[in-house]
């Protein structure tokens, strides 16, 4: 695998952002109103997967159209209530600036909503770090894949000197799609074991990250 990157492409929810006990309380509080059992953290991040609609039904939720769109906005407004409790990861902040203060282009491709990425980009500190914020134009997280052929396909790079670093098996299939590398980080969204079956570098945290970054 190529270290010579011309871009760093981040995902943002699980992978720089640690929300993953968030949206595990948010589903089972959503759950609960339904009269479903409640799901343990360990079990969301061997189960959580996209389309999201998909993992709703696997859970329980009677995912007729107007049921996802009723349960995606609950879901949101619900976890938007609980963001401000949630860090980076460690470590993820103070490697973001480094990189940057290296000048070495860096985005992020995300299914969070524009607008909302947009928000907690400069609420954490970041946004002159980026070059690109490409969230989702709504909030039923489509399109991730598609909004990274896109940019690829603008940006006159070669896409085997882009790396998209994730947390989701779901970030491996996007930066397959891309032609560009991956690596995945194992504290956010999916379990070790899940995203080792991906056949790219996993790392455990920030610190592993670093060291492998600059290798």
């Amino acid at each position: 695998m190529r270290h010579d990157w011309q871009h760093i492409l981040w995902d943002w929810n699980g992978t720089l952002l640690a929300d993953t006990s968030i949206c595990v309380d948010v589903l089972n509080e959503l759950m609960e109103e339904r009269g479903l059992a409640p799901i343990s953290h360990s079990h969301y991040r061997e189960t959580f997967d996209f389309p999201v609609i998909d993992f709703y039904r696997s859970l329980g939720f009677p995912m007729e159209q107007t049921d996802f769109e009723a349960t995606s906005h609950r879901f949101i407004s619900r976890y938007e209530e609980l963001a401000g409790e949630c860090p980076l990861h460690p470590g993820a902040f103070d490697l973001i600036r480094r990189i940057a203060a290296e000048e070495r282009p860096q985005s992020i491709l995300s299914a969070a909503q524009q607008s909302a990425l947009e928000i907690a980009v400069k609420v954490y500190g970041l946004s002159e770090c980026f070059e690109y914020l490409l969230g989702a134009e709504n909030i039923f997280a489509h399109g991730k894949v598609d909004r990274g052929l896109q940019w690829i396909q603008a940006s006159g790079l070669d896409p085997q000197s882009v790396i998209l670093i994730g947390d989701t098996l779901h970030d491996h299939k996007v930066a397959e799609a891309m032609g560009i590398q991956c690596l995945l980080v194992a504290h956010g969204h999916h379990s070790p074991e899940r995203l080792l079956r991906a056949g790219c570098p996993v790392v455990e945290g920030f610190i592993e990250l670093e060291d492998w970054l600059h290798t």
